[in-house]
């Protein structure tokens, strides 16, 4: 007589270090053959999230923090963050700090920039991500706080 394995009805339950995750392309774009899809928003559709884009315009080191933050939350709790991210972030004081003092806060934009293009595996490269960063800063802000946000709502808490 053959041994039968028995019959499981159920899925495996997360395990202590396994961490849940949202959506990480929300709206459904395309993969191309190396794995890479485009944004999920244009870069020059940061006018259809106002808000965010006036707070990049004339605040953007708070848009980088709160953008660091979420995305902080995200990897490590697997869950959004749930006040939004803090405004006064090391990031946020970090990007301050050397957008002031030396106009350089688009350094750490391109940076953030390539760390969220890895994460929701988003084609470009380094030199994109510096062109978007320094020449039209808070339209780059703007797009990666709606990638980040399409992620967090796929929880269904937004």
């Amino acid at each position: 007589m053959a041994y039968q394995q028995p019959y499981i009805n159920q899925q495996p339950m997360a395990t202590m270090g396994m961490k849940a995750g949202g959506n990480r392309n929300a709206l459904g774009k395309p993969m191309n053959s190396d794995g890479k899809r485009e944004w999920s928003h244009g870069l020059c559709d940061c006018f259809s999230a106002c808000g965010t884009c006036c707070y990049a315009c004339w605040c953007p080191c708070i848009v980088h923090g709160k953008n660091k933050q979420r995305v902080a939350h995200l990897e490590d709790k697997g869950s959004p963050e749930p006040d939004g991210g803090s405004c006064c972030s090391g990031a946020c004081w970090a990007h301050c700090c050397l957008q002031t003092f030396f106009g350089l806060g688009c350094i750490l934009q391109c940076m953030n920039r390539g760390e969220i293009r890895g994460r929701y595996a988003i084609e470009g490269g380094c030199c994109g991500d510096c062109l978007a960063s320094l020449c039209c800063s808070a339209c780059d802000l703007t797009q990666v706080s709606r990638e980040i946000q399409l992620e967090e709502q796929s929880f269904g808490r937004y």
